[in-house]
């Protein structure tokens, strides 16, 4: 699964924690590649070109054009709209992982995930900020998950611990299951699905 950043990573580790599901017995890795546009170089390797393993992943909407550019040109698939890429394994998040994982919870949840963490001050003084008084309470969450190094990290794994199984967004759910399906027993890929 190649996903965007590491809160993608943890997200999606504690998804499968939460799912009892052991993605290296399974033989599936969750690779950080560090940022949108290094999507090319990891479909280079790993896609049919490369290693041909089976692939899947995750992007945020602003970076869908990108990652489908690199898709077709990999060969990973043609004239790719979203349904294409999700078929072939490949998931937008609306906006981004944060935005998926608060309308998920909702407003109120996620506030109290922050304040189970211990940051419930922290949040305060920045929804008194004169930039964010204005804004919903939504675009104040998303912005208060990237104002310090490590707290998107540190939420993407809160936040999936906090979801109803029920309720994981799309994307997450989407990625998972079609990495998973990608494997049979022994962790063999099965190309068939391709």
């Amino acid at each position: 699964m190649l996903v965007e950043g590491r809160s993608d990573q943890v997200a999606l580790q504690a998804l499968a924690a939460r799912r009892e599901i052991d993605l290296q017995a399974a033989g599936v890795v969750v690779q950080a590649i560090g940022g949108a546009t290094w999507i090319g170089r990891y479909l280079d390797r790993f896609g049919p070109a490369g290693d041909d393993s089976w692939l899947s992943g995750l992007c945020d909407v602003a970076e869908e054009r990108l990652w489908r550019f690199h898709l077709e040109r990999a060969g990973v698939g043609r004239d790719l709209d979203r349904a294409g890429m999700e078929r072939a394994g490949f998931f937008v998040c609306q906006a981004d992982l944060e935005d998926e994982l608060i309308r998920a919870l909702g407003a109120p949840a996620v506030e109290e995930v922050i304040a189970t963490a211990g940051d419930l001050g922290a949040w305060r003084t920045m929804q008194k900020q004169p930039y964010h008084r204005g804004r919903d309470v939504e675009a104040q969450l998303r912005r208060f998950m990237g104002t310090h190094s490590g707290r998107k990290e540190r939420y993407a794994g809160l936040l999936v611990d906090a979801l109803d199984l029920a309720a994981v967004p799309r994307p997450l759910d989407g990625l998972l299951a079609h990495a998973l399906v990608g494997r049979l027993d022994g962790g063999v890929v099965d190309d068939t699905r391709r």
